[in-house]
């Protein structure tokens, strides 16, 4: 059996069987899917991406993303899920279903991906904190496995020890790569041997981190090894993701090569807006969703579109408003916006004239959305 649900997109789900659950910490746990041959083809999919699991819970049916642990070559699909309070859906989700039931899960999704380059040498850092760790956990399993050049740098923070997931992969890991995976645990609560590791992973953390530990470079004794960083991997709540991308941005970092997921709603720019736009007021906006069509009129271009019509309580499909998960992609039928960030749509939907509503600024009286892509 398969359904469709819409999450701002048509998303197509399958039943897949739970074929492993495992308690991690006092409030994470992992679950694994058993994928039946005729289904392998859908579940397919790329380092750093999630899948949406579709559960009862208190009664009604909900959605929730997890990101996968497993790597694509591993041929599985393993979730590491944490359970943020005793009454939440995901409490419901561990302690309702087992070892042999079946849940709605989604084909795999998301664009927290890098472009495999195995013939290069690369060195990729990593930024993750709790449970994010998760999709880095897929990402660096892959690149250990598919690029023999490629080093990698991961910084982990948590509150305790005892809170700390996959504590035992990375480490097994780490002895298996040591010469090209470096791991560094972070405490916030929980004091440390050296006070260089107690804290939480920001700008000022950092700038320790670059000129303490990324800085002699083996292989170049002209540059650092922060010189060489290729590409960066941060995967938190918000105000993390915001504080280390603009950090890493400005130590030199192109914002094209830092890579963020978002594991909760952020309301906030990841990148301060450095434009200005010339005022516009009473601008006539026409949208459509699941096939009805919708009009109104945005008092000016103060704010984001997608952020104007929710607060006009349009049924308009969002998740983080910070340019990062796609919810709100749409195509621009007619008018003008700026966008002003953009993490996740490629150059080829830009030039179909696809946009993220959530980061979009109106530039003419008039805009036509279209929020049915599929």
């Amino acid at each position: 059996m398969e359904q469709q649900i819409y999450k701002g997109k048509l998303v197509q789900f399958h039943w897949l069987k739970v074929a492993k659950k495992e308690e991690l910490t006092k409030n994470t746990f992992s679950l694994e899917f058993e994928i039946p041959e005729n289904l392998k083809e859908y579940f397919k999919f790329e380092a750093g991406q999630f899948v949406s699991v579709k559960f009862m819970a208190h009664g009604l049916e909900v959605i929730h993303d997890y990101s996968m642990t497993s790597a694509p070559y591993e041929g599985k699909i393993c979730l590491g899920i944490k359970i943020n309070s005793s009454e939440g859906d995901t409490s419901q989700l561990f302690h309702n279903y087992n070892v042999g039931d079946k849940l709605l899960v989604s084909e795999p999704a998301g664009r927290f991906t890098l472009v495999s380059k195995p013939s290069e040498f690369r060195t990729i850092v990593a930024f993750a904190a709790g449970i994010g760790i998760t999709p880095i956990l897929s990402h660096f399993k892959n690149i250990l496995h598919n690029e023999p050049r490629t080093r990698l740098f991961l910084f982990f923070g948590n509150k305790s020890s005892e809170e700390l997931i996959y504590r035992d992969q990375l480490d097994n890991l780490a002895r298996m790569c040591g010469d090209r995976l470096q791991i560094f645990y972070f405490f916030s609560q929980e004091k440390t041997a050296d006070q260089f590791f107690y804290g939480r992973l920001d700008e000022k953390k950092l700038h320790l981190i670059i000129n303490q530990i990324l800085h002699l470079d083996d292989t170049d004794e002209e540059s650092t090894i922060w010189d060489a960083v290729d590409e960066v991997l941060i995967c938190g709540k918000g105000e993390m993701i915001k504080t280390l991308a603009n950090a890493c941005y400005h130590h030199g970092i192109p914002k094209k090569n830092i890579h963020f997921e978002l594991f909760e709603e952020y309301n906030d720019d990841i990148y301060p807006v450095e434009k200005e736009f010339p005022l516009i007021e009473n601008i006539e906006v026409e949208f459509t969703i699941l096939g009805k069509n919708y009009t109104t009129v945005l008092p000016d271009n103060k704010d984001k579109v997608l952020q104007q019509l929710l607060s006009q309580k349009f049924p308009v499909p969002y998740s983080c408003k910070s340019g990062i998960c796609g919810s709100c992609e749409c195509s621009l039928v007619e008018g003008e916006v700026e966008l002003l960030e953009n993490e996740y749509l490629t150059e080829k939907e830009e030039a179909q004239g696809h946009i993220l509503a959530c980061m979009s600024i109106a530039k003419s009286k008039k805009i036509n959305l279209n929020f049915d892509l599929s």
